[in-house]
């Protein structure tokens, strides 16, 4: 099986490590993809690299790729086991200090430049909000929150070190990034630290809106108890039982 792939990487210092790297997942995203890389390019910091890696497309996203080979740090496309085994495989390739997974669909904002200005600590992630159609999705997460709802990943700056003791479980094809998140709030050898920007333009229309992930609903609960603590357990037991009675059916 042939790999394409381009960018820009070879003709970077390789002495000079970049401060985030941006990871873009692509399966025909043509549609979407020019409005995101415009999003990129306009930042007002360029301290980052981009890459984009692709579940072997049908449309026109290889070409855009192609068209934009100079300004993608790298680019592959070979089929892939779905979004989560793409990231996976991006991993291999980051070299920043932080990473940023972003959605083809979405679109940076300002507030990433103005993050890049913050981050300094490199055992912290670092997380701001999302822009929706709707709301501004983000705030303060505590452990219990994170057991309640996850956070938008297209506004978190997780730390390299992240990777070297999580990565993206396949079994859970929608909520993967869920399990990361509530691993990472977990794990008392991170910090975590809310800057109040907005980050990214979030697309509600993404695959999470609409894909099912019965293994992960159910599962979810044994992950609460077993990364996040017993009496977070309990009380995400409690608010569980309490939204069952009201009829909730958006709560698991």
């Amino acid at each position: 099986m042939q790999i394409l792939k381009g960018g820009s990487r070879n003709t970077y210092n390789k002495n000079i490590r970049p401060l985030v790297s941006l990871v873009i997942v692509t399966y025909n995203a043509d549609g979407n993809l020019p409005q995101c890389l415009d999003s990129i390019f306009n930042q007002s910091r360029q301290d980052f690299e981009l890459i984009i890696i692709d579940g072997e497309s049908t449309d026109n996203t290889i070409n855009l790729l192609k068209q934009f080979d100079n300004y993608i740090d790298y680019w592959q496309s070979e089929p892939d086991s779905g979004i989560y085994d793409a990231m996976n495989k991006a991993l291999k390739f980051v070299k920043g200090n932080w990473v940023l997974f972003l959605g083809s669909d979405d679109k940076l904002l300002e507030g990433f430049s103005e993050m890049l200005s913050i981050l300094n600590n490199h055992n912290t992630i670092y997380y701001g909000d999302c822009i929706t159609e709707k709301e501004l999705y983000g705030g303060s997460f505590s452990a219990y929150q994170i057991s309640k709802r996850n956070l938008c990943q297209q506004c978190i700056f997780y730390p390299s070190q992240v990777f070297k003791k999580y990565i993206f479980n396949l079994q859970y094809p929608v909520f993967s990034d869920y399990l990361l998140n509530i691993q990472c709030w977990g794990d008392s050898g991170f910090r975590k630290k809310h800057v109040p920007l907005a980050i990214a333009f979030y697309n509600l229309e993404g695959y999470s809106s609409f894909g099912k992930d019965d293994a992960f609903k159910k599962d979810k609960s044994l992950f609460i108890r077993k990364y996040l603590g017993l009496w977070v357990y309990l009380r995400y037991q409690i608010r569980k039982l309490k939204s069952v009675s009201k009829g909730e059916k958006d709560f698991f």
